[in-house]
């Protein structure tokens, strides 16, 4: 987002890319290179949190920029996925700055929770799937879309090797 933006005056942000740090380079390149770094040193799990919407080239965020974002980020999902490297890709739907551990979590694949009013999530429940799935074998070669009900919606999520039980695609 350009430096200046007050979102209490109204108006909409303006985004852009800064010198370097396009979608390609960093979402797909950097990725890449960490993938091959981590694979060098013997990293024995990588969790990469990816973006819900990867399989629309249409997204309306590919179009931001014209940086194609989701489509560089998936590009690295499929270079981690094929690496060899045990890996769980989590793709969260949008993100909320809201307190975690108060929300039930959903898990879907390719997209599929895009479809229905559970399509967010907070960054703080995020962050907890990502320490989790280092726990728990049922979700390495695993990625999923991850997103949450509403709070007061559903049971706050405790068990993750109950949800993480749920998945089943491997990309």
């Amino acid at each position: 987002m350009k430096p200046g933006f007050d979102p209490t005056k109204g108006g909409r942000p303006e985004f852009y890319y800064a010198d370097g740090a396009y979608p390609e380079q960093v979402d797909w390149i950097g990725q890449k290179n960490q993938i091959d770094a981590a694979k060098d040193a013997g990293v024995k799990h990588i969790v990469l949190v990816g973006s819900m919407g990867g399989t629309n080239p249409n997204h309306p965020l590919n179009s931001l920029g014209n940086g194609n974002i989701l489509i560089w980020k998936r590009k690295a999902e499929q270079y981690l996925a094929d690496s060899g490297v045990p890996y769980t890709i989590i793709r969260p739907g949008g993100l909320l700055d809201k307190e975690g551990g108060l929300r039930e979590l959903i898990v879907g694949k390719d997209d599929e929770l895009l479809q229905t009013e559970t399509k967010a999530i907070p960054r703080a429940d995020v962050a907890e799937v990502c320490v989790q799935a280092l726990n728990f074998e049922e979700v390495k070669f695993k990625a999923f879309d991850l997103a949450s009900k509403p709070e007061g919606e559903g049971t706050p999520t405790k068990n993750f090797k109950a949800l993480f039980s749920q998945i089943t695609a491997r990309f």
